[in-house]
């Protein structure tokens, strides 16, 4: 003979405790995309909620978000530094972050190689190709090695089909003789 459940009311069936798991989860999402300040107003959210040990989580994650976002504000010691950090933030995909950082760089260091680079990577992962290619062959004119590691570099992977790619990265070496003879010939 089979028991009738017991009609109990837990926290699980509570809507405000419902509402303060899905605001705790985006809270983890935003921080996991480093929008740390979205992160903290869905962290507050749940501090009012029934849940003491959920509110103790989110005043653990809260806090965090308040770290961060004060070292988002810190200055960097130099435009490498700047630079290793927006790479560190494509690096988990914040790609928005990125832009900001790189086009903030960009405009201190307007001739840095890496950061040309940085933006062509950026550029193609984010699907602008015609910008990727733009930043990559300026990366490449003012630092030729960068074509090197262009070929190996798994950022690239969207352009390996695109002829335009490929011709930044293997250069037709007979093109730079041309290129040479005929400028040999036209100061005769």
């Amino acid at each position: 003979m089979a028991q009738k459940p017991t009609a109990k009311k837990s926290l699980g069936d509570d809507p405000r405790f419902a509402q303060a798991v899905q605001n705790y989860e985006a809270g983890l999402r935003s921080m996991q995309e480093h929008k740390f300040d979205k992160a903290k107003s869905h962290f507050q959210k749940v501090l009012a909620s029934p849940s003491k040990e959920l509110a103790d989580r989110a005043a653990v994650h809260l806090n965090s978000c308040n770290q961060h976002s004060e070292r988002a504000t810190t200055q960097f010691k130099d435009p490498e530094e700047h630079f290793d950090y927006a790479i560190s933030l494509m690096n988990v995909g914040d790609y928005v972050g990125t832009r900001e950082h790189l086009e903030k760089l960009l405009k201190q260091v307007p001739k840095a190689d890496y950061v040309l680079y940085g933006l062509a990577a950026l550029d193609c992962l984010t699907g602008h190709v015609e910008d990727s290619l733009r930043h990559l062959d300026e990366a490449i004119r003012l630092k030729p090695a960068l074509r090197f590691q262009a070929r190996n570099d798994s950022d690239f992977q969207n352009l390996a089909e695109d002829p335009r790619f490929t011709e930044l990265l293997y250069p037709d070496p007979g093109m730079d003789l041309a290129a040479e003879a005929s400028d040999s010939e036209t100061e005769r």
